[in-house]
């Protein structure tokens, strides 16, 4: 029998995720929503949803991350789909395991995309922190009924928003991936990819205790990624991940603006490899060809872990 994601890991394999959701969908043509950017998609273009799942598991990813990363009610009720949230998240999860099922390939897990973004992306527009909170608790039973494998909390950027995800994540008893972004600055410390004055060690040592069963390092600068990796390292001896952005934002839509080519991601990855990371993947602004290059570079990567 093949062996689970987190078998893989626990036996220091290397396990590759998908690439990014959100910006893939708008360039395939699906708008992004001013408040809950990606979020509708689920209600909107189906179809082109279950297409993207379904090429990043035909490019080699052995789990896929629902789209629901713009999907609590957080995000969905300022943004007009108050009422259609436990939709959005089961036809989320249906989509992904459909495409599982159509390209019928073993060992696929679905990962179910928590992310503490506030709509529109406005930092003062945070429910309160008791709705906040249940917000959370929302989303994740209902990504646990409707049947993912996994939590994946995304862009988690600083600590009491992260803490409250963290809670609603693990009390579904299901693994939860803790995913961090971070930059580095002009003088070189590496800080929240939201929060250029909270240091990205602060944010680790706030959420990381609190018992994740993978360290992600995602939506982060690529030049910022090695030094994450130690700071992530120094702080927890389970498995770690890195799915980096490349490109940028400008609200509502992703810039494909100087994205890493594949085959340099190849290299970067090599080293990430090398410092510890066993799961690998793309966020915003990666693609389908990114995940085929690092499957097609797995005999590399495999070297590289071992060396």
């Amino acid at each position: 029998m093949e062996r689970t994601w987190l078998q893989q890991l626990e036996a220091n394999q290397i396990v590759l995720i998908d690439g990014a959701m959100g910006t893939e969908l708008q360039r395939r043509g699906v708008p992004m929503d001013e408040i809950a950017w990606s979020g509708a998609a689920v209600l909107t273009h189906p179809n082109i949803v279950r297409e993207t799942h379904e090429d990043y598991i035909r490019a080699g990813a052995k789990v896929i991350i629902t789209n629901t990363f713009g999907s609590t009610r957080q995000m969905l009720e300022p943004a007009g789909y108050g009422d259609q949230v436990e939709t959005v998240f089961r036809g989320a999860v249906k989509l992904a395991r459909q495409a599982r099922d159509n390209v019928a390939v073993q060992g696929v897990a679905v990962a179910g995309s928590i992310s503490t973004e506030p709509p529109g992306f406005d930092r003062d527009a945070f429910f309160s922190p008791e709705n906040e909170l249940e917000a959370y608790r929302e989303a994740a039973g209902l990504l646990l009924d409707a049947g993912v494998d996994l939590i994946a909390l995304e862009m988690i950027v600083e600590t009491s928003h992260a803490s409250r995800a963290m809670q609603a994540a693990l009390e579904t008893g299901l693994p939860v991936w803790l995913g961090v972004g971070c930059k580095k600055t002009d003088d070189g410390r590496i800080v929240s990819f939201d929060h250029v004055d909270l240091e990205f060690a602060t944010v680790l040592d706030a959420v990381i205790p609190m018992g994740p069963t993978v360290v992600n390092i995602m939506h982060s600068e690529i030049g910022a990624i090695p030094e994450a990796i130690e700071l992530v390292r120094n702080r927890w001896s389970g498995p770690i991940g890195v799915y980096p952005e490349s490109g940028y934002f400008t609200k509502p839509n992703w810039n494909f603006v100087n994205v890493i080519s594949p085959a340099d991601l190849v290299t970067e990855a090599l080293g990430w490899v090398a410092a510890g990371a066993r799961l690998l993947g793309g966020c915003c602004g990666t693609s389908p060809a990114h995940i085929k290059a690092l499957q097609a570079a797995m005999p590399e990567l495999e070297a590289a872990r071992s060396a």
